[in-house]
Formats: C-alpha cells, structure tokens, sequence
C-alpha cells in the first residue's frame, strides 16, 4: 500500500514546515523578511514546529505541492504573508488552491505559473478567496479563458495579470469590466487577428501597459475613433516578433492617445531594413513616443530621424509617398539629398621618389627638367612624370617595409639608406623616417607627396 504522501502527494503546510523550520530557514532575511511566528494553538499530530522563520515573501517553487494541508495551520503562520510563489507544483484543483489563498489574508500577489489547470472549473466561492489578490501570475497553465474571465470579476483591486504560454487563439468579453487593471502580459500565445486584442480595451480600460510578444498579429484594424475609445490610457505596448508588415499598422499607433513606448522588433515590415534605417524611420512615424525598443528618444534623435525620413523619400512617386512625409516637409521643407562623404581611413597613396646622388635615369628623363637634375630619378615605377618614379604604397606597412619596397627602385640596401617623407602642402622641410616600426598612415601621407631617398654615408 502507497504512503499517503505518495498518492495524495505533498501538502503546502507540509512542504512550509520542512523549508522554513529553525534548521533549514535558521536566520532573518532582512527588515521585515524573517519573521518569527510561534502558532499559539495545533492540532494534535501536527507536522509544524513550534516554530517557523517565516519571511513575508514565501518562495515554494517545484516542491511538488498538490493540496493545501491543514487551512488553520495556513492561518496560524501566513497573516504577515504578502508574496506567494507557487509555480512549478502540481497544483490542478482550485479548490485546493483557494484553500491556501483564503487563509492568507493579506497576499497580494500569487504565482501559479506551470501548474496544471488545462480543463479545472473555477466555481463562484473558490473565486472569491482570491479577492485580495493584486498581482497574479498564470504562464503556462492552460487555464481557460473562462476562468479568466471569472478571476477579473471577483479581484476587484486586480492590477496586474500575466497569462503568457496558454495557447490563447481567441478570447471572450465579460460583460463586468475590470477597470483596475494596468498590465496584461500575454506574450507567447496565439493571437492572429485584431478582432481579439480589441476585446482586451473593454475588458481592461484603465490598461496601460499591454505585452503581447510572439502573437502573430497580422494587423491593427481599427481606425482613430476606435482606438482611442478602446484605449484611452495606454502608455505602453509590445509587438515583438508579431506579422505586422505595413507602415499603415505603424501608423495607426499614434491612435492610442496617451502612448510613449513602443517595442517592435522582429517583425516582417523591419526586415530588409538596416539598423539605423530601422530606428530613423520607426521615430519619424511615431512622434509622440519617448522610448523606442527599450531606449529613449532625445530630441536631436528625433529630428535627426524625421530628417532622414524626408531625405530616404525624395525619389517616391507622389502617389506613394506616406501621409508623415508630407507633414514632415511642412516642418522641414523639401530637403536636399546629403553630401556623401567617405570617413573611411586611406589605405593606399601614390608617391613620388627621389633618390639623391648618380642613379641610373629611367628612359622616360627629360634633360629640360630641372627637379630631374636636383634629384637624379630610379627607374619607372608604375608611372612617371618627366623621369621621376611614382610609387604605389600601403599605407598599413610599416618604415621598416617601406625601405625593404624602395630596395627595387633606388638599388640600395636597406641598411645603407635614409629616407624622408616631403609634403607637398607643408611649409616645413623633409621629415626624417627614421623609425622602423612606426607606421606609414601616421605621417598622413598622401597622394603628389614625395619620398626622399639619401644613402648613407661611410
């Protein structure tokens, strides 16, 4: 015959007694979060200590609890108790649940997340015990939207409600509204038409923060009228990775009358867009949100974008240009397309070399020129102009590497030269190069500028 434990399977008193017991809980966890109760009456055989460090936060997660216990035990330990965290059990009858709920008087929020409850009826007088209750927590659960229809009418003061992972394609109306309620977090569902995210603004019209993540919602339906008197006091909301894939549905979020954050990431209209187009775009056509994806929007930022949103339509044909470009160029005016200019750092110059003393002249010498006769000039060199070499050089090599490139063209040995950079714009004189690790883009080289080649004397 199975123990009791095993088929009626672990009790929340049971599971309380053995957690925060002097031997396993022995210290307080700071100002108000260890708090000593001695229960002042038992029943006989009681599985609870004289004594329990209980904390007002109370923290029984994966313990495989299935039922409540002894309810005035609950009572007798639970008054302080405010948080209960009882996700990852095995809790599957609400009658068990309210059992525990009832008897903890001032909890204020509840976590029931992966427990299953895929099929249980909530009735009338379990609902009640769950009155107090402010924030409440149902991932993962399959609970029914019945159910949470039922919750919504008995949590008058309900504020916040998490109903992420439970498989939501639709969703039913209540005739009692919930007007206290500030954030619906229902990411990780499957919500695909609009017609059931509109049902939340009647259900919920005091919403202000609505997280919808991973639903597939194709579009925002509704027009101006409607969402403004659906939602009148959202502040926030959260399409990551939905279907939307217009500018139109964008648009229509500057119908929510009090919105000031948006997070939009991952969906189907972004995707060929760069990162910075991205951003610049999405704060062009939203102008009354404040943070963008979880950053603020400053107002350089943002005129900074809706310039860019005029300039990234100049070439549009009048027919499709949006109804926020038109705006913006009453703002602005028609802007002319930027100047590009390229940042990136040369790679690459194309010298002159000049070689003091008798060196062979290239075929290409003029005896008329008379830089020629100063600098006796080295064989060509990719190119030359009146007998002076040109040379291509990297720019990322190093003195050292150079010398070792001109060896070819002035026929002297690396350790029998000296070399000098002359730039062609500088007042000053020829810069020695005289250190063979140093770096040929730090001496800003560049194109017409010269090499001076001296050998060494003995």
């Amino acid at each position: 015959m199975q123990p009791p434990e095993e088929t009626e399977g672990r009790s929340f008193v049971e599971v309380m007694s053995e957690k925060y017991s002097p031997e396993n809980f022995p210290y307080r966890r700071g100002p108000g979060m260890g708090v000593v109760v001695v229960p002042t009456t038992g029943p006989q055989g009681s599985p609870m200590k004289d004594r329990l460090n209980l904390p007002s936060m109370l923290v029984l997660n994966s313990c495989g609890i299935r039922r409540a216990g002894d309810q005035a035990e609950i009572a007798a330990f639970c008054a302080h108790v405010i948080e209960l965290d009882l996700s990852h059990n095995n809790l599957q009858n609400w009658h068990e649940i309210s059992k525990i709920v009832s008897n903890i008087p001032n909890l204020e929020f509840l976590n029931l997340s992966s427990n299953p409850l895929a099929g249980m009826t909530l009735e009338p007088q379990c609902a009640e015990a769950f009155s107090r209750v402010r924030r409440l927590v149902l991932n993962n659960t399959q609970v029914s939207w019945d159910t949470v229809v039922r919750l919504t009418r008995e949590i008058p003061e309900l504020e916040e409600l998490f109903l992420c992972l439970n498989e939501y394609s639709s969703v039913s109306t209540s005739s009692v509204a919930c007007p206290s309620l500030r954030l619906l977090h229902i990411t990780d569902n499957s919500l695909q038409d609009w017609a059931e995210v509109r049902k939340f603004g009647s259900m919920f019209p005091g919403l202000d923060t609505l997280v919808m993540a991973n639903n597939n919602l194709a579009s925002i339906q509704d027009g101006k009228d409607i969402l403004q008197r659906l939602f009148p006091n959202l502040r926030s909301i959260n399409l990551h990775n939905s279907g939307l894939n217009r500018w139109a549905d964008i648009e229509k979020l500057n119908f929510f009358p009090k919105l000031e954050e948006v997070r939009l990431q991952g969906i189907p209209l972004l995707q060929t867009y760069t990162n910075v187009e991205r951003r610049s775009l999405m704060i062009a056509h939203l102008p009354s949100i404040s943070l963008l994806n979880g950053s603020v929007v400053t107002d350089s930022e943002r005129e900074d974008a809706e310039r860019f949103f005029i300039r990234y339509h100049l070439d549009y044909p009048e027919e499709e240009l949006p109804y926020r470009y038109h705006c913006l160029v009453t703002k602005y005016g028609k802007l002319e397309p930027l100047a590009e200019i390229d940042l990136r750092p040369r790679c690459r110059a194309q010298v002159e070399v000049h070689c003091e003393g008798k060196v062979e002249q290239s075929e290409a010498h003029n005896e008329d020129c008379n830089f020629c006769e100063t600098f006796r000039c080295e064989r060509l060199i990719d190119q030359t102009h009146h007998g002076i070499p040109h040379l291509n050089i990297r720019l990322d090599q190093t003195v050292a590497e150079l010398k070792k490139q001109l060896t070819t063209v002035v026929q002297l040995s690396t350790s029998n030269m000296r070399i000098y950079y002359i730039d062609k714009f500088s007042a000053f004189g020829p810069e020695e190069m005289k250190y063979n690790t140093r770096a040929l883009h730090s001496y800003s080289i560049q194109d017409g500028d010269e090499i001076l080649v001296v050998p060494k004397t003995k």
